[in-house]
């Protein structure tokens, strides 16, 4: 009989929603409200040489307004936090060693700051090349952003070159948003929105977002994760090990996986084998 067995995501969702936000700015904090109203889970991407210095109060009429450290420690509590340069800088531009002491200084700021490992990554402007990638690999991030907008909701296969679906001002954004919620399908999908919350005070269309999270959130197929949950559970999958019949299934991972097998529901816990 031929064996059909399509990854789901925990609870049996088929579907998994995640944003990604960079730069750390006082935005955040609305956004932050908002995603937590409608049961949303976001990365931000921050610049941990950039941190704004405690007290600063910004002048009227500045957009682009970074926090302080506090404040990120505070603020981003249930979310995550991920690398994007300790300076912003362009990555392709640089030489190998001053990407690697971006990367790792970013990384190392940013895990004593919050208290847990820190591996992921946004690219500063979208910018990157070969030599940047690796370099990354070499410092311990396993999945990095890209700007670059596939329209899709297909898993990603190469995490250091992860493009999103879309950013939040992609004119098919709400057309994406309707596609996604009533989509039906064998293989699992993922829909990943990015973009800065300054630019949502700065187009004054906060209700672009809040739209946005009307349409996606509270869907019983639909898991709301960071970007390093996604990650994880991902490669957990990718991890299970079968029998040379396939009637077999290891899982030697930490999580437990959910999976179908010929639109059966199944799931295998951390070091549990089982017979399909």
């Amino acid at each position: 009989m031929e064996m059909k067995i399509f990854m789901r995501f925990p609870g049996n969702c088929p579907k998994a929603f995640t944003l990604s936000y960079d730069d750390g700015v006082e935005q955040d904090l609305r956004f932050i409200e908002i995603c937590n109203k409608y049961g949303l889970k976001c990365t931000f991407n921050l610049n941990a040489g950039l941190y704004a210095p405690e007290g600063t109060v910004y002048p009227e009429g500045r957009v682009h307004r970074r926090m302080t450290r506090s404040q990120c420690i505070e603020a981003y509590k249930g979310h995550e936090v991920a690398t994007h340069g300790y300076t912003h800088p362009w990555p392709a531009q640089l030489s190998t060693a001053n990407v690697c002491y971006e990367i790792v200084k970013d990384r190392e700021t940013l895990e004593n700051d919050f208290g847990y490992i820190v591996n992921g990554h946004a690219y500063p402007y979208g910018n990157y090349n070969d030599a940047v990638v690796e370099c990354l690999r070499d410092c311990g991030i396993v999945y990095a952003r890209t700007t670059k907008p596939t329209e899709r909701f297909d898993i990603p296969t190469d995490w250091l070159r992860l493009h999103p679906t879309c950013h939040h001002n992609h004119h098919r954004v709400f057309e994406l948003c309707d596609k996604f919620v009533d989509m039906k399908n064998e293989q699992p999908q993922l829909f990943y929105l990015w973009g800065h919350t300054y630019e949502f005070e700065g187009d004054n269309n906060w209700e672009r977002f809040i739209e946005i999270a009307e349409k996606i959130s509270g869907k019983e197929d639909t898991w709301y994760a960071t970007n390093i949950e996604i990650y994880n559970y991902v490669e957990a999958y990718r991890a299970l090990v079968f029998s040379s019949d396939m009637k077999k299934i290891y899982n030697p991972t930490a999580l437990t996986v959910y999976f179908t097998v010929n639109g059966k529901p199944m799931s295998i816990a951390p070091g549990q084998n089982v017979n399909l």
